[in-house]
């Protein structure tokens, strides 16, 4: 029994551990808005022109759906940091200095993984009791047609983000930024994996059981109306296409094969944690591969080990030359500092890439300067700013991560001239990477286009900035603008497409007031730390 003991007492330290941060506040403020959005109707199922009644077996499936979907995407940066905390703090080398077995480790880190995500389950399961009561169509509570969609689906979901949380942070190559990157194209992978029919092949395949649920809908609707064919989740306020008929749904019809098929994905996880345990190094520096030397810089926070990944005399010496650069001089002697320290920020953050990396680089900017505008503007551009999105993550941070802070904020008028200077170097490197679309638009007399362009180039470095000095961390940036990146410019939605893709879902100046915005407050916040430094 000492071995189950152990998992237990492991698993409970580790999330009592976890419970005790701001993270854990932020990620219990997402899931009460989660459910507040879907009271207030910023969030919602639809299935074509129709809605459902607001009883249990609607409420539950919204928001069993939500569970699934929304939390398995944003919960794995939250949950995305166990191992890498116990790396930072030695307690790794530690443990792997006991009897602990690699199969204990693995198995308690994703467990505690699932208690966080299933804590957030929890919350969004009592919020739907509280809308269903509070919208006061429908005060009668059928407590299995309500939590049945939310557990069954919520958490068979969540069971996998935890297993793939933990094989991320195994995989050296995968423990930062690629790896927060990379998982929004794995969660798209497996949310594209079923279809609209809710077959029995396709209950294997639906991941989120999106497909299940609205193949069922559509069934029932059908019934009702066999005109209706169409259908679209996550409709926010009226749409373009609001809902304006009522229909009664029953509630989801778990049959054997239904429930089976969610089986199969806590298999899955089960499947993953055991290949992560056959991965996972024990903190042996021996078994680190030769992908050590580009591996991800710390993304939980400011962490001393990271002076380990360059000499500590380099870290002086790009400090003192900032240093240098920030202090007063009088007219163009100034401004020939401050255009000194861009360009030393900008050398800072393209340094250590391969020369594929500068190769694929110069390639999409041919392809925006020889492909029509069209697909230039609503397609090449997406991957033309993702692609340096490792440089943008590291605005803000560089302080934190090498332990320079007392250097840099004891020069003189380092405020504001420094986060300036960093802000302007995210900018050119913005401008670079799509300047094949900024010339194709202003060769084509296209301003509103480029209008849309230069707000996107001055805000994704706001952002990145911002959060860097916030946060003192990568991950909040790469993970937060990788999930905006898919949402808004690949899926076109008006207001949240920073990239102006199109002409109706282009908001250039919403994003030029945000890049002003968000300047404004990171300098605030620096202003402050400075203060107390």
């Amino acid at each position: 029994m000492s071995g189950p003991r152990t998992l237990y007492h492991m698993v409970r330290a580790d999330f009592l551990e976890r419970v005790r941060r701001y993270g854990f506040l932020l990620t219990l403020g997402l899931a009460v808005y989660l459910g507040y959005a879907i009271y207030a109707g910023q969030i919602g199922l639809q299935v074509g022109s129709y809605r459902g009644d607001q009883n249990s077996a609607w409420v539950g499936s919204e928001v069993g759906l939500v569970a699934s979907m929304v939390l398995s995407l944003v919960g794995f940066y939250v949950i995305k940091n166990a191992i890498q905390r116990d790396r930072e703090t030695r307690v790794g080398q530690v443990l792997a200095s006991t009897p602990m077995s690699n199969t204990l480790y693995v198995l308690g880190k994703v467990l505690s993984n699932f208690a966080v995500l299933a804590a957030m389950v929890l919350i969004l399961a009592f919020a739907a009791v509280l809308i269903q009561l509070l919208q006061g169509a429908d005060a009668h509570i059928q407590l299995f047609a309500l939590l049945s969609p939310i557990l069954i689906f919520g958490l068979g979901t969540l069971a996998v983000t935890a297993a793939l949380a933990v094989i991320f942070e195994v995989l050296p190559g995968l423990r930062g930024g690629l790896g927060n990157v990379l998982y929004v194209f794995v969660w798209i992978g497996l949310m594209v994996l079923g279809t609209t029919k809710a077959t029995t092949a396709h209950y294997f395949a639906d991941y989120g059981g999106l497909y299940t649920v609205l193949g069922q809908m559509q069934a029932q609707v059908h019934q009702l109306d066999p005109q209706s064919h169409s259908s679209r989740m996550f409709a926010g306020g009226a749409g373009p296409n609001p809902s304006t008929k009522i229909f009664l749904w029953s509630g989801v019809h778990w049959n054997s094969t239904l429930v089976i098929s969610r089986f199969l994905w806590l298999a899955i996880a089960a499947g993953v944690t055991a290949l992560a345990v056959i991965l996972f190094d024990r903190f042996d520096p021996a078994r680190t591969t030769w992908t050590k030397a580009k591996d991800s810089r710390p993304d939980d926070g400011p962490a001393g080990e990271a002076l380990e990944k360059i000499r500590p005399e380099a870290a002086q010496r790009i400090a003192t030359q900032l240093t240098a650069l920030t202090t007063i001089a009088p007219g163009d002697a100034m401004r020939r500092r401050f255009f000194t320290l861009v360009v030393a920020e900008l050398r800072l953050m393209l340094r250590g890439h391969p020369w594929w990396w500068y190769a694929v680089a110069a390639g999409l900017i041919i392809a925006c300067l020889s492909a029509p505008l069209s697909a230039g503007r609503a397609g090449i551009i997406l991957a033309v700013w993702l692609w340096p999105v490792l440089l943008w993550s590291q605005m803000g941070t560089r302080e934190a991560q090498y332990l320079t802070r007392s250097l840099i904020f004891s020069a003189p008028r380092v405020f504001p001239r420094q986060l300036l200077a960093i802000w302007v170097a995210g900018v050119c490197v913005a401008a670079l990477a799509g300047s094949g679309l900024g010339l194709h638009l202003l060769v084509a007399g296209d301003f509103a286009g480029l209008e849309a362009w230069t707000a996107g180039a001055l805000f994704i470095p706001a952002l990145a900035l911002a959060l860097g000095v916030w946060t003192e961390s990568r991950k909040p940036f790469e993970a937060l603008y990788t999930i905006w990146w898919y949402i808004g410019p690949v899926e076109h939605m008006s207001k949240l497409d920073f990239m102006g893709t199109t002409v109706g879902s282009s908001t250039p100046g919403l994003y030029l007031a945000g890049s002003a915005v968000l300047l404004i407050a990171t300098c605030a916040w620096r202003r402050v730390r400075v203060a107390h430094a």
